[in-house]
């Protein structure tokens, strides 16, 4: 068929499609009723049309044959389609025909940094990753500087347009990262009192009782299992409070935290940028730090790390059949923390009351990524007095997929003034959102504009609840 034809061109003249037969699968499916789903790509739409023909406008595999039979790799438009997407995988979630984009767009980026080195911004980035000492002096740097509260004034006086726009952004996206705090409502801090079952209200005016801690430790937690979780790279040196929580939280639920000391970066963000070779590197070190720990499952609590992780067989297929054994057993033991709490019917136990409204918005590697939808909107009802709403078109990427939002600054950040705009028209106190780099780019954007809202991952706002309640003692 045509489809089929253009997947042995793709691969004969690019050389990057490892498996054929998948690819082929991929694409042949592809070709049915892209024209009904126009309709989603408004994000990709928006940055295909700036200095594009307007011929190219919609993104998906037809961009991809377009380009595979009438530009080089090395071309400039073939550069800048690649280049400017931002791979939220939106479009995997409303098309009928179950392409996996996200599949063909990275090893399309593999063809085009093979082409043509990315620029030395990415390069720097995910090379300091790869480097534990590196990245470690540069995040212990980081911390040092966020500590000092530098990066909030330089975001918000650092000129908008102009060449220090990137380090604008930089700056708001660390100050982003510092620990949240429970809102103050009322005259009790919005946390209720500690033990007493006292009424407070939410920010919305709605009246909530506070389960004393008496109460909510009052059931014994029997023991499910045993679990381990990918402590991750961003994710440990700027949002360790999200683990520590992460471990607690796990451990109030029956569940035994195995540490694995041999793990490191999960390899999202070099897949993502088509570095392919990097990301598998750091896939084989992940299954043999993780395979040998005798655990259930593999939690994950940053959706970009778990979305990769549930496509190791895929990232490492064409090597030994014990090494795809290995990724298929890591791949189908990963959940994103929310599922392992409040999936398949299981629910966390209660808290203490948080008396304020919750603003929730998906990341996109978890909705689209991984199709979770509803565990992390079940964790946050399950704690009382908490007033839960959804950011409007949440399924829209918030502008930061990865590096994305310091690579691309300009672009990234009209697309995350809309999230900032959404957000802020929910009156929420927090936000909630379960990926670090969503996190920050949010969180930028907020600060940026003098917003009070503070944004955490849901996993801490049940931590909150924990304390409050009395369940660490």
């Amino acid at each position: 068929s045509p489809a089929m034809a253009c997947g042995r061109a793709y691969q004969r003249t690019y050389g990057v499609l490892h498996n054929l037969l998948h690819a082929e699968e991929i694409i042949a499916r592809s070709c049915v009723y892209l024209n009904r789903a126009q309709s989603h790509f408004q994000r990709i739409t928006e940055m295909l049309t700036l200095q594009c023909d307007q011929q190219i406008r919609i993104s998906g595999i037809r961009l991809l044959h377009e380009i595979a039979f009438r530009l080089d790799p090395g071309s400039d438009a073939f550069q800048r389609h690649m280049d400017r997407c931002l791979g939220c995988r939106a479009c995997e979630t409303v098309c009928p025909s179950g392409v996996e984009y996200g599949f063909l767009l990275e090893r399309a980026r593999e063809v085009a940094g093979e082409a043509r080195p990315a620029s030395l911004l990415t390069r720097g980035l995910l090379s300091a990753i790869r480097h534990p000492l590196a990245f470690r002096i540069w995040m212990a740097a980081s911390r040092l500087l966020r500590w000092s509260r530098v990066p909030s004034v330089l975001a918000r006086i650092i000129p908008a347009k102009g060449p220090l726009v990137t380090a604008r952004f930089g700056m708001g996206m660390l100050a982003a990262s510092l620990p949240w705090s429970a809102p103050r409502v009322g005259g009790n801090g919005g946390r209720g009192k500690e033990g007493s079952g006292s009424a407070g209200r939410t920010a919305t005016g709605a009246q909530v009782t506070t389960t004393s801690g008496a109460e909510a430790g009052s059931t014994a937690v029997e023991t499910r299992g045993r679990v381990a979780f990918l402590s991750g790279c961003v994710q440990d040196q700027l949002f360790r409070r999200v683990n520590d929580a992460t471990r607690r939280v796990l451990e109030a639920n029956g569940w035994e935290v195995v540490p694995i000391p041999e793990q490191g970066c999960c390899g999202a963000l070099h897949a993502h940028a088509g570095r392919l070779d990097e990301a598998r590197e750091l896939a084989r070190r992940n299954l043999t730090a993780f395979r040998g720990a005798g655990v259930d499952w593999i939690v994950a609590n940053a959706a970009g790390c778990g979305a990769t992780m549930r496509e190791y067989a895929e990232l490492l297929e064409g090597g030994t059949a014990q090494e795809h054994e290995a990724a298929t057993w890591f791949q189908e033991r990963v959940l994103d923390v929310s599922e392992i709490l409040a999936g398949k019917g299981r629910q966390p136990r209660p808290g203490g009351a948080l008396p304020f409204t919750v603003a929730y918005d998906p990341p996109c590697h978890l909705l689209h990524g991984q199709g979770v939808r509803n565990p992390p909107l079940e964790l946050l009802r399950s704690i009382p007095g908490m007033e839960v709403v959804l950011v409007p078109n949440g399924d829209e990427c918030c502008g930061g997929a990865g590096i994305y939002g310091i690579t691309h600054p300009e672009l990234g950040g009209r697309i995350g003034d809309d999230k900032v705009a959404a957000v802020q028209r929910t009156g929420a106190a927090v936000l909630a959102t379960g990926n670090p780099g969503c996190a920050m780019q949010i969180g930028a954007g907020l600060r940026i504009r003098g917003s009070r809202i503070q944004v955490a991952h849901p996993v801490e706002l049940l931590d909150e609840s924990y304390r409050v309640g009395g369940l660490y003692g």
